[in-house]
C-alpha cells in the first residue's frame, strides 16, 4: 500500500474508520468532506452553555466495532442506568435489568406494566440471542419485530407499553414493523455493555476517530463538496467544486443519497426514518428525579421518550441547570411547529407528574433530522450493496452496507479498507 493514493469521500464514522485503517497500512489518504468539520450524522454543538447533540443519540459500548475502534476511557463515557421508566398519566414505574441493576430488582419485579410471564420470557430471549453473533443474527430468517415478539408469546401490553416506545427510540419506528434482526442484535448488545454518551457530546466520537486517522498520516480537506466520480480498473478521479483529484482508489463514505448520486448503485437504500428532538432546560431544583433512565411514553407517541440528559452527563448543562430532551418520531413531527411540540411535552410531563407544574420548563433547541436512519423493514439486509458494487476502483463504506447503526458504520469502514488493500495488493 506504500505510495498508493486513496481518496475517502465523507468524514462520517465509516469514512473515518476507513481512512485510519488505510493510512495505517501505509497509503497516502486524503479525506474530502463537504462540511467544515467531521461527524456525518453524529454531531454536537453548544448553545447557551448546553451540549446539544444532533438528535438524541447514544453509544452501545458492547458493539464489537466500538471496542475495536474507540478509546472509550478517553471519551469519558457517562452511562445510563439499565432499563427504563415506563410512564403514563399519574403513574411511573421502573423496569430494569435484574442481572445488571440489582439495586432496583424489587421495584422491577413489582412493575405493574409487565407480567411475570413476560419477565420470564425476556430472560429466555436474552439467553437465546446471547448465543448468536452478529453474522448469525443478520443471516437468520426475518420478520417484523412485532410478529417476532408475538411468536415468542409476549403479551400485547408488554409490546405496546415497553417495547414500542423503547425500540421506537432505537429503530425510530414505534409500529415495530422493522426487522427483528435489529431487535435481536441490539437486545444482545444492551446486555453486553453500557448505553452511554461521551461527557463532551456524541461528536467526540468522530473527532477521536479523525485524530487517530491524522496520527496515521491521513490528511483532510474540509468544506469541499465532491461533484462527480469516475472509476475504472486503473484508478479513479474525484471532481470537487474547485479541482480534480486522481487516486488509485476511492472510498465513497457519504450519506446514502449522496452515495447513490455519485456511484449510481441503485441498491443503496434511500427510504428513511426521521425524528425531531427538542431540548429543554429546568432549574436544578426542578429536576425530574428519575435517575439516569430513559423515560418511555406508554400512553401515546408524543413524545416517544423523555431523557434527563444532564442527570446522566452533568457536563451537558451549566451549573444550576438541568437539560432534558424529548424525541418525536416520524414525518408528521417534522411538519409541526416547535411551539406545538413543546406544548405536547409540557402536557405530557404534567400528566406524568400531576403533583407539579412545569412553568419553569423552557425550550432551548429543536433538532429536526429527516434522514436519521435508512428504513429497515424485514428482509432489507439481504439486498444491501456490497463494498465492491461500484465498477472499477471505487468502494462503498457506510452503515447501508450492513445495518443502520454505529456498529454497522464502523464495521463497514474497516471492511471497505480491507477490500481496497486486498485489491491493490493483488
Amino acid at each position: 500500500m506504500d505510495d498508493r493514493h486513496i481518496v475517502v469521500v465523507g468524514a462520517g464514522l465509516a469514512g473515518l474508520v476507513a481512512a485510519r485503517h488505510l493510512a495505517a497500512a501505509g497509503a497516502d489518504v486524503t479525506v474530502i468532506e463537504r462540511r467544515d468539520d467531521v461527524g456525518g450524522r453524529v454531531r454536537t454543538r453548544t448553545k447557551d452553555g448546553f451540549t446539544v447533540d444532533r438528535g438524541f443519540q447514544v453509544l452501545f459500548t458492547g458493539y464489537p466495532a466500538v471496542r475495536r475502534e474507540l478509546d472509550l476511557e478517553a471519551l469519558d463515557m457517562r452511562a445510563f442506568t439499565p432499563g427504563a421508566t415506563i410512564c403514563r398519566p399519574s403513574r411511573r414505574s421502573v423496569l430494569s435489568d435484574p442481572l445488571r441493576d440489582v439495586r432496583n430488582l424489587f421495584e422491577s419485579v413489582r412493575n405493574p406494566e409487565v407480567t411475570t410471564t413476560d419477565k420470564v420470557r425476556t430472560l429466555a430471549l436474552r439467553q437465546d440471542v446471547g448465543t448468536r453473533d452478529e453474522a448469525e443474527i443478520f443471516a437468520s430468517p426475518d420478520q417484523s419485530i412485532k410478529s417476532y415478539l408475538r411468536d415468542w408469546g409476549f403479551s400485547e401490553d408488554y409490546i405496546d407499553h415497553f417495547v414500542a416506545p423503547f425500540y421506537g427510540g432505537i429503530t425510530l419506528d414505534r409500529t415495530l414493523s422493522s426487522s427483528k434482526r435489529v431487535f435481536e442484535y441490539t437486545f444482545k448488545m444492551l446486555s453486553a455493555g453500557q448505553t452511554a454518551v461521551p461527557a463532551a457530546g456524541m461528536q467526540a466520537i468522530p473527532e477521536q476517530l479523525a485524530a487517530s486517522a491524522r496520527e496515521e498520516g491521513a490528511t483532510f480537506r474540509l468544506g469541499k463538496r465532491v461533484e462527480g466520480l469516475q472509476s475504472d480498473a486503473g484508478g479513479a478521479v474525484v471532481t470537487t467544486s474547485t479541482d480534480s483529484v486522481e487516486a488509485d482508489a476511492v472510498v465513497v463514505a457519504t450519506d446514502p443519497k449522496e452515495a447513490r448520486r455519485l456511484t449510481g448503485v441503485e441498491s443503496i437504500p434511500t427510504d428513511a426514518h426521521g425524528c425531531v428532538t427538542q431540548y429543554y432546560t429546568l432549574p436544578s431544583e426542578s429536576a425530574l428525579g428519575e435517575g439516569k433512565r430513559i423515560m418511555l411514553n406508554a400512553a401515546n407517541p408524543d413524545p416517544n421518550t423523555v431523557v434527563p440528559l444532564s442527570t446522566v452527563a452533568p457536563e451537558y448543562a451549566p451549573a444550576g441547570e438541568e437539560l432534558l430532551c424529548a424525541t418525536f418520531l416520524g414525518d408528521a413531527a417534522q411538519d409541526e411547529s416547535a411551539d406545538d411540540l413543546f406544548e405536547k411535552t409540557n402536557r405530557t410531563l404534567e400528566a406524568w407528574y400531576p403533583e407539579r407544574y412545569f412553568e419553569d420548563l423552557e425550550l432551548l433547541d429543536t433538532e429536526s433530522v429527516s434522514f436519521a436512519q435508512f428504513a429497515q423493514p424485514p428482509g432489507v439486509h439481504d439486498s444491501l450493496p456490497g463494498h465492491r458494487d461500484v465498477p472499477g476502483r471505487a468502494y462503498l463504506a457506510g452503515d447501508y452496507t450492513a445495518w443502520s447503526s454505529i456498529q454497522g458504520a464502523m464495521r463497514s469502514g474497516r471492511e471497505a479498507a480491507e477490500a481496497v488493500r486486498t485489491d491493490l495488493s493483488a
